[in-house]
């Protein structure tokens, strides 16, 4: 049997760093997939169904917000027509420099992942003008953009507050260990070459995810291939040996026992039990 790969998709295109265009108006179940290396923010007005993210399944009570960050898995199942807009970036669309305040907004931004919002909160206005801007496409438009994006940006950041508990920024090196951490595993699976890339010992790296976090840096690796396991046990159709083949196990046995060191059953009861 073929082995089926959970798709990547790509909705930017080579070279680019930005889009907002209008959300998709048709009802349909998207297939289960994650996104290359993005942001994308999703601001529904209107609509009704579930949205998955990774393990969470939200149901959807428009009008909100979700932030998905590059690498989740995520797929709608809508009962009514969305209507919204769709925000895609990656980090470089901003100066670091010149930018710094907005891109320190963003980040801190990312302790979200969805935000209820009532129909007097909904950025309606903001929206449109950010997207009538875009395709404008004049000059001056990518400066009254990121204007635009910042009083967007804010007014997510002060409604979110009030939901959402305080946290500190991480700490540079263990916020590039979680970035490599979507984008190496499962091809990597142990502290020491998570450790190599972000130049610290495995030490270090475990001290430091202990106090962000408090799980280890192995903890941690767990924890995502655990996540990666689920994804194509309950997302595909392939065998147990073909999952343990893609997520870089030495043989099948030895992902059977570390799936049910951590969820008490293998991997093929765990199948069984969503798909009786």
């Amino acid at each position: 049997m073929e082995q089926k790969h959970i798709g990547t998709k790509n909705k930017l295109g080579e070279g680019h760093t930005f889009k907002i265009s209008r959300f998709k108006e048709q009802i349909k179940k998207t297939r289960p997939h994650k996104h290359d290396e993005y942001y994308e923010l999703i601001f529904l007005a209107e609509g009704q169904g579930f949205h998955s993210i990774e393990s969470e399944k939200y149901l959807i009570s428009s009008p909100e917000v979700y932030l998905l960050k590059p690498g989740q898995l995520h797929f709608w199942q809508f009962t009514s027509i969305p209507k919204g807009f769709v925000i895609i970036y990656r980090e470089n669309e901003f100066d670091p420099v010149n930018e710094k305040r907005l891109l320190d907004m963003l980040r801190e931004l990312q302790a979200m992942t969805r935000l209820r919002l009532t129909r007097d909160r909904f950025p309606l206005r903001l929206l449109e003008a950010i997207f009538a801007e875009y395709q404008l496409n004049a000059p001056y438009s990518n400066d009254i953009i990121h204007g635009l994006l910042k009083s967007l940006v804010g007014s997510l950041l002060r409604l979110n507050a009030a939901t959402a508990p305080e946290s500190t920024r991480p700490q540079s090196v263990y916020e590039r260990f979680i970035v490599l951490l979507t984008k190496e595993c499962p091809r990597l699976h142990r502290v020491n070459e998570f450790a190599e890339l972000v130049n610290t010992t495995p030490q270090n790296l475990n001290s430091l995810c202990r106090k962000q976090s408090g799980k280890s840096a192995g903890e941690l690796i767990a924890h995502q291939l655990l996540l990666e396991a689920k994804r194509y046990i309950l997302h595909t159709d392939n065998t147990i040996n073909q999952i343990a083949e893609i997520l870089a196990f030495t043989d099948t046995s030895n992902f059977v026992k570390f799936f049910k060191r951590y969820e008490q059953v293998t991997p093929l009861q765990f199948r069984r039990k969503y798909f009786q």
